[in-house]
């Protein structure tokens, strides 16, 4: 009763005005009215809640929104992530205590289509659907958040934020074995740590580069096979004949950091790499060429115009503010975030959809010798033949013995 009366009385100010001849809340009145439902966890903390609200509160308005969601969120507790339903219509907020997401869940082949990409996981009610693990002990059905690519999709590229031990190259790994199962890749790393070696020299990986000169080649590749796809099928159609077979094979780009390359180009009096990425972000949805970017939050105003405005599908991760959240989503999210999140912690958004909390699957680099031997092994196992000589790519010597 101390905890609703304490929550009554600080909502007093926003939620009624003087001329009210007769107020829900008022300074002294009775709470029951203003919260028919109520639960509380072990701890006697407010784990949901029902919250009526008078008609003329300005609910439409983000900042009036804003500005109650974070009197709740310090009035019911810090730590913990809150979920706002607002039903406009009927004048009544729904306050939730979300659980956290599993951290748990490794790298696996997923039951997916082609053209299906999971991005991670995420709540029950926010999702239709449910996909089965098939790696670890334990089995179980998960909601996840699938983003679909090729000719139908609405949201064709991808843009990830983050900070740094945030998970944005995790999730761009994850993202790159899913895509070998269907086509190829091109991955370049900007910041040129090697987090991605393990995908040198395999099967369907055309390349992997990390230097200024090798990345603007093979985006330079990539352009033109964007446009030799786009004239190919075009050709093919004028003809009445199906598309060829080599215009069929998805391709993917991977930049991770291209910022980082960016700055190495204009002090090289060299042209931008992400200048290269106007064919595939604009045709590459007709040409089946897939676009992922990944960058830092302090990194995104170098971030080109032509990528902000074809990368339809947004990623954040790790720890960041709302202004932060809103100018990569688009759009802010309804559940509070957490000072504390684990790696690959973080929302998505897909076009105009709603934002939805995230969990990124553990795609850790296999050769870091800080990864886990449970996790290891799940990326080695998804990891494509090699098709050059192991001696040609020099890997840690306890990882070859882990790959076998």
């Amino acid at each position: 009763i101390q905890r609703l009366q304490s929550l009554y009385d600080a909502l007093v100010p926003y939620f009624s005005v003087a001329e009210d001849p007769a107020p829900l809340y008022a300074h002294g009145g009775d709470w029951e009215k203003a919260f028919p439902t109520h639960d509380f966890d072990d701890d006697g903390r407010v784990s949901r809640l029902l919250i009526r609200y008078p008609a003329y509160f300005t609910d439409g308005e983000a900042e009036s929104r804003a500005r109650i969601e974070q009197l709740l969120h310090a009035k019911s507790g810090r730590g913990r992530e809150y979920h706002f339903d607002w039903d406009e219509e009927g004048n009544e907020l729904t306050v939730t205590v979300l659980p956290p997401l599993p951290t748990d869940i490794a790298a696996q082949r997923f039951v997916t289509s082609p053209g299906e990409t999971v991005l991670g996981f995420t709540d029950p009610a926010d999702v239709q659907r449910t996909l089965p693990l098939t790696y670890g002990e334990e089995q179980r059905d998960v909601p996840p958040v699938v983003w679909r690519t090729g000719i139908r999709s609405t949201e064709p590229h991808l843009l990830i934020a983050g900070n740094p031990g945030s998970g944005t190259t995790t999730l761009v790994r994850s993202i790159a074995l899913q895509a070998l199962q269907y086509g190829d890749v091109v991955i370049v790393e900007g910041g040129g740590t090697g987090e991605y070696a393990c995908l040198t020299g395999r099967a369907g990986v055309l390349a992997v580069e990390s230097g200024l000169a090798g990345a603007l080649a093979s985006l330079e590749w990539a352009a033109n096979e964007t446009e030799r796809r786009l004239i190919s099928a075009n050709r093919a159609r004028q003809a009445g004949h199906p598309a060829p077979d080599d215009t069929k094979n998805p391709l993917w780009i991977l930049l991770d950091r291209p910022s980082a390359l960016g700055h190495f180009a204009a002090a090289d009096g060299r042209n931008d790499p992400q200048a290269l990425l106007q064919v595939p972000l604009r045709h590459g949805r007709a040409a089946g060429v897939t676009v992922v970017i990944a960058e830092q939050f302090e990194d995104l105003e170098a971030i080109s115009e032509a990528v902000q405005q074809h990368t339809r599908a947004r990623v954040a991760l790790g720890p960041a503010s709302p202004v932060q959240l809103e100018a990569v989503l688009g759009a802010p999210p309804h559940t509070t975030p957490t000072r504390e999140v684990p790696p690959g912690r973080g929302y998505a958004r897909l076009g105009a959809g709603p934002v939805l909390r995230l969990q990124v699957p553990a795609t850790p680099d296999p050769y870091d010798d800080a990864t886990s031997e449970t996790h290891r092994r799940a990326v080695l196992d998804l990891l494509p033949q090699r098709t050059t000589p192991a001696e040609a790519d020099p890997i840690p010597a306890e990882a070859a013995v882990a790959e076998g």
